[in-house]
């Protein structure tokens, strides 16, 4: 005896009798809208630890989010974000408005507005604003690195600021 198979029970081309829907079980599970934060960077704390005026946004810490992380960096004329590189993370680097330098790898590259780059696992990376004009960009991370203080490695210290005393 042949059974016969309607088109609304194929997924993906193959029968799916009695098989769970995951669009519909993921949809359940799905937060309700007015549970889902706005974050403004002005909310957020800047770090400044690598220098500039970097903002995590939207963090584990801020929305509960589980696969990776967003914010905003802002570097003045002559400030720059110290090289490091990150063991488990890609980073997604914007700028939206000025100009950044960007260097990978020791190779020394420049974004203007609306251009972006992709700093694939591993590779170091500087960011410097060598212009006379604030720089402003969006980065993202992911994924998430097994614990937020492996998430980073530093190859370099701050420099000091100019006119501070040594």
């Amino acid at each position: 005896m042949t059974t016969e198979v309607r088109p609304e029970q194929l997924r993906d081309g193959h029968p799916n009798v009695g098989a769970p829907d995951p669009v519909r079980t993921h949809q359940a599970q799905a937060p309700n809208p007015s549970d889902i934060r706005t974050v403004s960077a002005a909310e957020v704390p800047a770090n400044r630890r690598r220098g500039g005026d970097v903002r995590t946004v939207l963090a584990p810490s801020t929305v509960g989010s589980t696969t990776g992380f967003m914010g905003t960096v802002t570097l003045q004329p002559g400030e720059v974000v110290t090289e490091h590189w990150h063991p488990y993370s890609e980073e997604f680097l914007l700028v939206t408005s000025g100009e950044l330098g960007v260097r990978l790898d020791g190779e020394l590259r420049t974004l203007r507005a609306q251009e972006g780059v992709c700093v694939p696992i591993g590779v170091r990376h500087k960011l410097i604003n060598d212009s006379a004009e604030p720089a402003v960009a969006v980065f993202t991370l992911a994924p998430l690195a097994p614990q937020p203080r492996l998430g980073h490695v530093d190859t370099e210290e701050l420099p000091p600021l100019p006119g501070a005393a040594s």
